[in-house]
């Protein structure tokens, strides 16, 4: 009889917590639907992205070896790689490189097992144009840094509310 009554209180009071965080979630929520949305302005306003951000590619063809581990190791093999052995000195020669971002699914295979680090993330996030053809890049249009969101003084940066609070 007394365990019987014990599962009872434990049932209870089970039932007491579960209501409590039920109540919570539910205060949570309607605390979200009371906020004003928030207008970013895009050309002039940007976010500052976070710190792991993977943007767009960055390649350094002095470093290049021609290995094309990076071809291995991209899931849909996208990086081209055009290369000719110099027999004399039993080297690859590197020709050509080239990324089609609008193929390209960002996981940054390819920068994690590039074993000269000739590849590198950026924080770019604006690949868009009109012609998809526009976003293969070769070994030139990789080659360029973008321009820093904090260094541009025609932009005024906004920070996520996340990086407010790691701070």
């Amino acid at each position: 009889m007394f365990s019987m009554v014990t599962g009872f209180m434990n049932y209870g009071q089970q039932t007491v917590r579960a209501a409590r965080y039920i109540g919570q979630s539910f205060i949570i929520t309607l605390s979200h639907a009371n906020r004003l949305p928030v207008t970013i302005q895009y050309p002039y306003e940007k976010l500052i992205t976070a710190e792991r951000f993977r943007g767009r590619i960055h390649f350094e063809f002095d470093k290049c070896i021609a290995c094309e581990v990076c071809v291995r190791v991209c899931p849909i093999d996208l990086p081209v790689v055009d290369w000719k052995l110099e027999t004399d000195i039993r080297k690859k020669r590197l020709l050509n490189y080239s990324i089609d971002f609008g193929i390209c699914i960002f996981c940054g295979n390819c920068v994690e097992y590039c074993p000269t680090n000739c590849l590198s993330m950026t924080e770019e996030y604006e690949l868009s144009t009109y012609d998809r053809h526009e976003l293969n890049y070769n070994q030139i249009a990789l080659g360029r840094l973008p321009m820093s969101v904090i260094d541009d003084y025609t932009i005024r940066t906004i920070f996520n509310s996340t990086q407010i609070k790691n701070k």
